[in-house]
């Protein structure tokens, strides 16, 4: 099975470059976008063989996910189950008879880490979320933070800006000392990929980037990943894609 993730920093933006190419190509059995910073009625196309999963923002332009699946779910689910952490369209969980797959896209702490206090709190909500389910996880998406000091090119002049802070940090170490596994880590440890770039000053030419992107899985079904890639040869957004293949 190969899963990508691919936060497009909006959809209909996308589609005017070269996405739907891409799509096609890439020929993934489940598709998660995040950011797709669309309302209801403004999706920009049916995919034919897949079914779609779309949750959207209250705000108008803003956030934003989507699944498109080769394979229908047994259920599928919008949101956390807390009101104040489901208005902005961040989580789509479908459910499959072996496992769960969560399409995130975590909170942006902001600059000055304004934002950081709600951030700390969707860590907590989301966390006991994917603990709550019976059944393996994955969960992939733009995670918003670098956890390690190989995830960016300029860990010491980034120290405490927003996705890498301590806080944020603590979270995922948090996450995957609890029985989750970071996938493109485990199964390439010294690798220095990103997968954002910022748009300015050229910094996906020059590759100074973040790896904020992931796909996490139950430490249970570890063993059945075959590879964990970033796909940096796609473009058309500040992120790239990432891939899993995992034999389920």
């Amino acid at each position: 099975m190969k899963i990508i993730s691919f936060n497009v920093n909006g959809l209909r933006a996308i589609c005017k470059k070269n996405f739907l190419n891409d799509f096609n190509s890439l020929n993934a059995d489940i598709f998660c976008l995040q950011e797709t910073k669309l309302q209801k009625g403004q999706e920009p196309f049916e995919l034919e063989g897949y079914y779609s999963f779309w949750n959207y923002a209250i705000q108008k332009g803003y956030s934003g996910t989507a699944i498109f699946t080769k394979e229908k779910p047994q259920n599928a689910f919008n949101g956390i189950g807390i009101e104040k952490f489901d208005t902005e369209g961040r989580v789509i969980t479908l459910e499959y008879e072996k496992f769960f797959i969560i399409n995130v896209y975590t909170p942006n702490s902001q600059p000055e880490l304004k934002r950081l206090e709600y951030r700390m709190m969707w860590e907590d909500a989301f966390f006991n979320y994917i603990n709550s389910l019976k059944k393996p996880v994955i969960f992939c998406g733009d995670l918003n933070v670098a956890h390690e000091e190989i995830d960016l090119k300029n860990p010491n002049t980034n120290h405490n800006n927003p996705g890498f802070s301590d806080e944020e940090r603590g979270k995922m170490t948090r996450l995957l000392a609890n029985g989750y596994k970071d996938t493109f880590r485990e199964m390439h440890p010294t690798s220095v990929k990103y997968s954002w770039w910022s748009y300015r000053m050229n910094a996906r030419e020059k590759n100074v980037g973040w790896r904020i992107d992931y796909f996490i899985v139950s430490k249970d079904i570890m063993p059945l990943v075959i590879d964990s890639k970033i796909l940096n040869e796609i473009y058309g957004s500040d992120h790239c894609p990432i891939e899993l293949d995992i034999k389920l």
